[in-house]
């Protein structure tokens, strides 16, 4: 029994290493946790009447030592070990944080793209989901579209479904005219006002549209 428990544990381990959570359901994760504080016992059952008693990880990881304690299985240094984890995650995501870009003034969000796409000689559409405190989210830009030299065509859904997808808060879309000048076409006009309307519906705040050209930058909120 002992080797089987043994086996169902490097196959865990070996799941994960290959492909991080993906695959698992969340009793499993609660499992591979188990692991690292209870050596030398089976914690699927655990794990599962973790899971039943609190609903989910997230409820688990939020739930007192005291009240973790309650499930057969679970004592003193498993509930501690699981508190210890959270806090871990915690201080990790703060640190994260720390390290995104805030775009709280035109200059910074200037300076974000000038060097970026500004010297690009194709244009490049870009969106930047933002949270609520301005900050951009990681891994937050995408890449709506790419084209020639005078035009790359940009979908309006394409940015929204960005937005919606890293759940921001807030919205900058910025693009380049490698062979001109920063101020907008007519169709830079529509797709900034349409923009604005389905952000407003949606609850997203869309703080500004910038165009990088070699003579200078346009924004559209920001004279």
């Amino acid at each position: 029994m002992k080797k089987i428990h043994n086996r169902h544990r490097a196959n865990l381990r070996q799941r994960f290493l290959q492909a991080g959570f993906n695959g698992f359901v969340e009793h499993e994760i609660v499992e591979l946790l188990l692991t690292l504080c209870i050596p030398r016992k089976d914690v699927k059952g655990i794990s599962k009447e973790l899971v039943k008693e609190f609903g989910s990880l997230r409820g688990i990881l939020e739930a007192s030592p005291q009240n973790l304690q309650k499930v057969k299985g679970i004592g003193n240094i498993a509930a501690t070990s699981l508190k210890i984890i959270k806090e871990t995650a915690n201080v990790y995501l703060h640190h994260v944080a720390e390290d995104q870009p805030v775009f709280d003034s035109f200059k910074k969000i200037e300076n974000f793209w000038k060097s970026s796409i500004g010297c690009l000689d194709y244009e490049v559409f870009e969106v930047a989901s933002l949270d609520s405190q301005l900050r951009l989210l990681r891994n937050g830009v995408d890449r709506i579209a790419e084209g020639t030299v005078d035009q790359a065509a940009v979908y309006p859904r394409k940015v929204i479904e960005s937005a919606l997808t890293h759940s921001a808060s807030a919205i900058i879309v910025a693009h380049n005219h490698p062979s001109g000048r920063p101020e907008p076409s007519e169709y830079d006009k529509q797709l900034t006002d349409v923009l604005q309307f389905l952000c407003t519906h949606l609850g997203i705040r869309f703080i500004d549209h910038l165009i990088f050209s070699p003579s200078g930058t346009f924004s559209f909120f920001h004279p």
